[in-house]
């Protein structure tokens, strides 16, 4: 005997929507953080007129090319006048206090234009690393959502699951329902068969009864 499965029929489906409503992903939220900012560009913007020089100086102070510079100078200074040169007056002789006068000024101007230049850079500093810092907890923050919806769907997903084992079991039972019940109508076909026969048996067995001649 075969079984046609019909498909699902709007009035299921639509019990079925009205099951799985509450089965709903919540929004993902968003903590409100100020835009990332790029501290090279604001303190950029925030550069004076002094800042800028002072930037200048020390990049020139702390550089190869002064020194060298420097360097050249100081001996050539010491030996024009140290050796005696024909047509030249050794304005600075030894123990060459125009020089040392001249050295002490250039320190005297070069380390606060370096002092400051580290200041500015301190400050560069500390803003970076405050923006570092509510970078990291905007980022932690996102983190633990993200964690708390994922946890939510583990919980939601599991929930599915248990649903679908409950409906495979009710499937299962409603096949063995299904079994029981194709075997009886079987069974009453037999039956049906086997009574279908005797009626035919007796009605053949008073027609033989009448063909038979008489004695």
């Amino acid at each position: 005997m075969e079984i046609t499965s019909n498909t699902t029929s709007p009035a299921h489906a639509s019990t079925l929507e009205e099951k799985l409503k509450h089965l709903k992903f919540p929004k993902f939220h968003h903590e409100k953080h100020k835009p990332v900012v790029n501290v090279n560009e604001i303190a950029d913007k925030q550069l004076t007129i002094g800042a800028k020089v002072a930037d200048a100086v020390a990049s020139g102070v702390g550089s190869w090319p002064f020194i060298i510079i420097q360097s050249m100078l100081l001996a050539a200074w010491i030996i024009f006048n140290t050796v005696n040169v024909v047509f030249l007056h050794k304005w600075d002789p030894y123990p060459y206090i125009l020089l040392n006068l001249a050295l002490s000024f250039q320190a005297a101007y070069a380390a606060p234009f370096v002092m400051m230049s580290q200041n500015r850079q301190a400050v560069k500093d500390r803003l970076t690393a405050e923006n570092d810092y509510k970078t990291d907890v905007k980022g932690e923050q996102e983190i633990c959502h993200i964690l708390e919806h994922l946890d939510h769907q583990d919980g939601l997903i599991l929930q599915i699951a248990q649903r679908l084992e409950v409906q495979n079991k009710r499937i299962d039972e409603q096949e063995q329902l299904i079994l029981q019940i194709v075997q009886k109508m079987d069974a009453q076909q037999e039956s049906m068969k086997q009574q279908h026969l005797e009626i035919l048996k007796l009605l053949n067995s008073p027609s033989q009864e009448s063909d038979t001649p008489q004695g």
